[in-house]
């Protein structure tokens, strides 16, 4: 039985003052769901100051992104070992450090290899783009995606991994995919490759969650699929209310 996580993008905002003052927000209410997991993912300056109030609490925290050097000459760039000073959790491969910052599929098994070996549990995000989508490539992108991203990796149970189908067209537009659609994919797509990659046992053990425009209002709709084990949430996790509202609603 696969435990629902809900998990929050927090981007590019945030002070590590503003996440106290978010973060006690929605503490009270994400403490009280039960059998669901949750996280945030602050930028990197807020996660110290998230992970002194998240200590002891049922609450984990993420980082956004990793490099896949533990130390050395990388200017600017922060190593696994580094966030798992404080996190449990690091989503890699999200769309927009793959449109805006390079990131390919090659470089997402990079920072997934360097991020077990560190003991973080790697959100590894895959999805089409619209062009793709409208091509009907949305299968075999995603697919590719998986079977790169995670060539040569190896995992000891399914616990070690999260994956989020987030359609790129999906995020941050407004426009959430059907959920049916979202869950075909996940069980016809994504859940195959697990299972070429780390055997069955381990492919219906991970968590796959859904990331696109999700909301209170349409949460519920993509947790009553099957296939669907949460939320990665963008915008409505900077609003406390909505990100424990979506956090009920996997329960």
């Amino acid at each position: 039985m696969r435990v629902p996580l809900v998990a929050g993008n927090w981007k590019l905002n945030k002070t590590a003052a503003e996440a106290r003052e978010l973060i006690a927000e929605m503490l009270p209410g994400l403490q009280a769901v039960e059998n669901v997991d949750s996280l945030v993912c602050p930028p990197y300056l807020a996660i110290p100051a998230a992970a002194e109030l998240l200590d002891g609490t049922k609450v984990a925290l993420g980082a956004q992104n990793i490099y896949w050097e533990t130390e050395g000459a990388f200017t600017a760039e922060v190593s696994p070992k580094m966030a798992a000073e404080f996190c449990q959790f690091v989503i890699i491969g999200h769309s927009e450090r793959r449109a805006y910052f390079g990131e390919t599929d090659q470089t997402v098994n990079r920072r997934v290899k360097a991020a077990l070996e560190f003991d973080l549990i790697p959100v590894v995000c895959v999805g089409e783009t619209l062009e793709e989508n409208e091509a009907g490539k949305t299968s075999e992108v995603v697919m590719r995606q998986m079977r790169d991203g995670l060539a040569g990796v190896a995992i000891g149970s399914a616990d070690q991994l999260v994956i989020a189908y987030e359609p790129v067209w999906a995020i941050g537009t407004g426009k959430a995919a059907y959920p049916d659609d979202a869950s075909r994919v996940i069980g016809k797509s994504i859940r195959p490759v697990l299972a070429e990659l780390f055997g069955e046992e381990i492919s219906q053990g991970v968590r796959v969650l859904y990331g696109g425009s999700v909301k209170p209002e349409n949460a519920a709709d993509f947790f009553n699929e099957e296939e669907v084990d949460g939320a990665l949430v963008g915008g409505a996790s900077l609003k406390a209310a909505d990100f424990v509202a979506i956090t009920e609603a996997a329960g």
